[in-house]
């Protein structure tokens, strides 16, 4: 069941989606060839708890960080370590955080140094394909029009989509009803109404869709090991434009 949000429960999702942007606006500051990744980690986390909040990642499930950082064909999930970011990778940083009983969960991916144009181009069209998913997020539109508009931008930049990772709902658990996958049918799926909140975030690979999840039981990875780039907001379906919460 979806679950419809009334505006005292938004504005407290808001609260929480602002720190989150905050701390990736903070971390983008930090991106830089021999930074380590638990460095980074440990500035979120610290980050988050100085706005009276807690990292939402940090014991999920077992997650030891408190947040995920994922470097080239790492998709989602990476365990920040002492892995130290190196001049032309990219990097993907994902951060959850709780505040008053409610979630804010997005994603960007950075360019560390100078990278080729191919990973340019890979950032580039996921950022362009979660743009395109949101805008179908209205009332009357049915839930894998998002889907489907993240998919037709992905592979007509020859790119590929995840399909074994999804979006979601979100509010007072970091992954509620609905999955959003990135791909789809247009005008199915269900009704979008006013009051839903999700999770949207296209997983975008640069060779096959294809991935597995390395034995540390977290990192997901590209079979191919080609670069993978991830974007993620949060999203209140309206009466009119959709409202990103994480911008």
């Amino acid at each position: 069941m979806i679950t419809i949000k009334n505006s005292n429960q938004i504005e407290k999702l808001r609260a929480s989606s602002r720190i989150v942007v905050d701390a990736l606006d903070l971390v983008a500051s930090r991106i830089q060839p021999g930074v380590s990744t638990l460095e980074l980690d440990q500035a979120i986390g610290e980050f988050i708890q100085s706005k009276g909040a807690r990292p939402a990642f940090l014991g999920f499930k077992g997650y030891p960080a408190n947040s995920c950082i994922s470097i080239d064909e790492q998709v989602v999930h990476g365990i920040p370590g002492n892995r130290c970011l190196k001049e032309g990778e990219i990097v993907s940083i994902d951060i959850g955080v709780e505040r008053d009983g409610f979630y804010g969960d997005a994603a960007r991916t950075f360019a560390v140094g100078s990278v080729d144009q191919e990973k340019l181009d890979l950032i580039r069209v996921t950022r362009e394909a979660l743009l395109k998913g949101i805008e179908q997020a209205r009332v009357g539109n049915r839930l894998y029009d998002i889907s489907a508009a993240i998919q037709e931008v992905v592979e007509q930049a020859g790119f590929s989509v995840v399909r074994d990772l999804v979006g979601h709902g979100i509010g007072e658990e970091m992954h509620e009803p609905p999955q959003i996958p990135n791909y789809g049918k247009r005008g199915t799926g269900p009704r979008l109404k006013a009051g839903m909140t999700f999770a949207i975030e296209p997983m975008v690979n640069m060779g096959t869709w294809k991935v597995h999840t390395l034995a540390d039981q977290w990192t997901v990875v590209t079979d191919d090991n080609k670069p993978s780039a991830h974007f993620e907001h949060d999203v209140v379906i309206t009466d009119g434009e959709p409202d990103i919460l994480t911008i």
